[in-house]
């Protein structure tokens, strides 16, 4: 897990120093096509994202996850200022001692994070801000059943029309709620990159490197996928399907899984 933790660390060191570099302008018209993956766009932004996990380490075989997230972004402050807000819809299937897959749905704990944009220029975003997560999961096994708190770091770079990379990086610990439930502290490294093939087109890959430091558990995916951005009056529309396989995993975390979406940015 240290080992792990250190690795990552140097990595995401390296890249905030490429972030703060000081960019450059681009005209290509192919420059509006990678704003559609920038978080951080100034724009109103709704989006449906979708995990299906079919198979988790540490778990029966035939133990399963689905979460579908529901996530709105809304600028504030002529830009300077990001809302985004969360609700994950999740099904988990845990097979009984007889093989059956007994399976339980419903919400689970509710996100939001206000990131401020202390750079935000034709080619680089950056914002950092607080985050907070509510208990409003529908059952226990889909929730942590605490208040948490933490931080969200982003950043988005497209000085070329061709390739555009990023990261999200957050952490959250628990600080109130049920107290039978145990305490929580999580952190996530999300690294993003975009390829542009053109007219739209496009490959890419977010997987998203999960730290549990409470449980000692990790999950440390590659992905490479494909997506589609098309503009509709004044809303554009992002779709994708992307892969991704857990190289390093630890604990109850998946270790294969798909994540398809459909993201909206609306232009006024």
């Amino acid at each position: 897990m240290k080992k792990i933790t250190l690795i990552i660390g140097i990595m995401f060191c390296s890249i905030a120093t490429t972030f703060a570099q000081d960019a450059t302008k681009t005209t290509d018209a192919s420059a509006s096509a990678a704003q559609a993956n920038n978080p951080l766009a100034n724009m109103t932004a709704l989006s449906f994202q979708n995990y299906y996990f079919p198979k988790l380490a540490e778990a029966p075989d035939a133990a399963f996850m689905n979460t579908t997230w529901v996530r709105f972004a809304k600028p504030v402050a002529k830009g300077k200022l990001l809302l985004r807000a969360s609700m994950p819809f999740s099904s988990l299937g845990i097979p009984n001692t007889n093989g059956v897959v007994n399976t339980t749905s419903g919400t689970g704990d509710f996100n939001a994070f206000l990131s401020y944009n202390f750079v935000s220029n034709a080619t680089t975003t950056m914002g950092i801000g607080p985050s907070i997560t509510a208990p409003t999961a529908s059952d226990d096994v889909l929730g942590a059943g605490k208040w948490q708190g933490g931080f969200a770091f982003v950043a988005f770079v497209a000085k070329s029309p061709v390739f555009q990379f990023g990261g999200l990086v957050t952490w959250q610990a628990s600080f109130a709620g049920d107290e039978d439930r145990p305490a929580t502290s999580l952190a996530a490294i999300q690294p993003f990159y975009f390829w542009q093939l053109g007219k739209g087109t496009y490959l890419r890959g977010a997987p998203i490197w999960v730290l549990d430091f409470k449980k000692d558990a990790y999950s440390v995916p590659i992905a490479l996928g494909i997506g589609k951005v098309v503009k509709m009056g004044n809303t554009v529309f992002n779709m994708y399907v992307e892969p991704q396989y857990s190289i390093y995993v630890e604990g109850v975390q998946p270790v294969f899984q798909v994540l398809t979406g459909i993201n909206l940015q609306f232009m006024k």
